[in-house]
This record gives structure tokens, sequence and C-alpha cells, in this order.
């Protein structure tokens, strides 16, 4: 990995959007670097042999108003001819549709059916098949957010009130990370997603593994289970249990994610320990109390079930 790749780089472009922000990026990168090699020689000039021709007329009007003026407009020019029309182009036919609603904060994930009812839902992650357009409606349950995967596109905003639409097509397989990039509140700076692009096949098992209910060993996690549904049904749904709540995120099949807590932890049975005793630690300011109540049986229990719903 050279240092400009990462998972969340705008100049390691995986789609072509990003790839068109970043050429924008390179030439104005390469541009700004040419004019002040240019204005450097100027200086040195004028403080070296200090010629008349620098404080001319002509010389301030070319170097003060025809030169940005002409940079400036081609550059102009650049963005509308060549960013703007395939922007506009990427949203035709989309092959997949995702529904992202931004919460305080994370971030609810729905995948929508031909008919464009739910099919499943998920929280924090987003996968792709690579090479398909796919199609992100966007919208907030309560303040300003704004969705920004760099490698993939620019930012989009979710205002209240209204769905905003925008399509990514990611033309590697790899894995990305994204932030709300607008200040929506006290955990902002820890609201985090992951796009994970996966060739069609992989991305259709893991399609049909999301639609399912979801399956433990029998008699394995019994005991979590209890103290999930006593706990937790009120704000999460684990479907083919009694859990139903939908104020949190849906957690059939949280094991299968990257992250847990919209990337503040990794996802594995210490996290979900954690993260359920102590979460404000944590992540200051989020909605969900801190279970410190449970007794140390109970709390490992639980964590036992959640990291083996995969």
């Amino acid at each position: 990995m050279n240092a400009l790749d990462g998972p969340q780089s705008a100049l390691a472009p995986a789609g072509p959007e990003a790839h068109d922000i970043a050429r924008t990026a390179w030439m104005l990168f390469g541009g700004a670097a040419l004019i002040f090699v240019l204005v450097m020689v100027l200086v040195a000039i004028a403080i070296s042999r200090r010629p008349r021709w620098l404080s001319s007329r002509s010389t301030v009007v070319v170097g003060g108003f025809l030169f940005p003026l002409v940079v400036l407009s081609a550059l102009l020019v650049d963005s509308l001819l060549g960013v703007q029309p395939r922007l506009l182009a990427s949203v035709v036919r989309p092959e997949l549709v995702v529904e992202i609603v931004g919460e305080q904060w994370w971030w609810r994930v729905a995948y929508l059916d031909d008919r464009e009812q739910p099919e499943f839902a998920t929280a924090n992650e987003i996968r792709v098949p690579v090479g398909v357009p796919v199609e992100l409606r966007l919208k907030t349950a309560d303040v300003l957010h704004s969705f920004w995967v760099p490698p993939l596109a620019g930012k989009l905003d979710m205002v209240p009130g209204r769905t905003n639409r925008f399509v990514i097509l990611a033309d590697r397989v790899g894995s990305w990370r994204g932030q709300c990039a607008e200040y929506c509140g006290a955990a902002h700076a820890h609201m985090a997603l992951y796009v994970i692009a996966r060739p069609a096949s992989e991305f259709e098992q893991w399609r049909r593994g999301q639609r399912a209910d979801a399956s433990v060993a029998a008699g394995s996690h019994d005991a979590g289970r209890a103290v999930f549904e006593a706990n937790c049904a009120v704000c999460h749904t684990v479907r083919g249990t009694d859990a139903t709540g939908v104020r949190g995120p849906d957690l059939t099949h949280v094991a299968s994610r990257t992250s847990i807590g919209a990337g503040v932890l990794p996802n594995d049975f210490s996290s979900f320990e954690r993260w359920i005793s102590s979460n404000q630690h944590l992540k200051p300011g989020n909605l969900m109390p801190a279970f410190d109540q449970l007794t140390q049986d109970e709390l490992r229990s639980v964590a036992a079930y959640l990291a083996d719903l995969d």
C-alpha cells in the first residue's frame, strides 16, 4: 500500500465518480505547484535584478487579471464538461437500490426489492457487487447528516424531509470507510460506515443469507437470547425471535458486520461485552443506555449470543 492508498482516501479511487474527482484533484495539485514555482522564480528575479518590466502596467494586467481568468475558466470548463456529465449519466438504470437513513449517530440501511419494499435491513455497512451501479437513497431521521465514502464518490447531504439520490459503482473488490461529513451532534466523529464490494456471485450469496432469519445452534445460546429479549428487544430487531424493536439497529446478522458502534470497535465477542456494559465511555452521547446492571454471567451470555448471529 502506498502513502496515498487507504480505506478513506479520495486519491485512491475505486469508482468512476471518484476517478474524476481524483483526476481533478491531481490537476489542481500540479497546476498549483507550477504556479508556485513560477511565482518563486519571479520573486527571485525581482530581488536579484529588479527589472522594470515586472512593475509595468502590462505585467500587472496579464499576471493579475488575464492569467487567473484563463486558469479559473479552464478549470470551470473542465469540471462542467468532465465530472458533471459522468455524475448525471451514472444515475441511469441502477441494478440495486439501497436506502440509507442517517441517525444520531449511526446508519440505518435497507435493501429494497423490485417493488421498492425493504427486503432486509442492516446497519453501518453496505455491501455491493463489483461493476454494478447501485442507487443510494439518502434520508435523515433527525438532523442534517452527509454521506461520504471518498474512494467511491463525493459527498451528498441528508436533509430532513428530503430524499437525495446518487449512484455509486465500485470497479474493483475492496473495503472502504465512509464518514458523516456534516456535524450532527456530540458523537459525530464516531459515525463511520463501511462499503464492501465483492464479486456478484459472492454478493448474491451474502444477500440470500441476509434475507434469512437469525439462526444459531439449538440450545447453544438460550441464556443469552433470554437476556437479550428481556433487555434489548424494545429497541432492536432480531428476525425469528421476539425482538422487534426499531429504535436501534437491526441485529439479525450483526456478527457478519465489520464493526459495532458505527466503526467504534471491531466485531468480536470482547467488543460486544465492552459495548453493552460501557458504551457511553466508548462513544459518549450515543442514545443507547449502558447495561451495567447485568451480572457478569448475563453479560457474557448475551455477548456470546450476539457474536454468533452471522
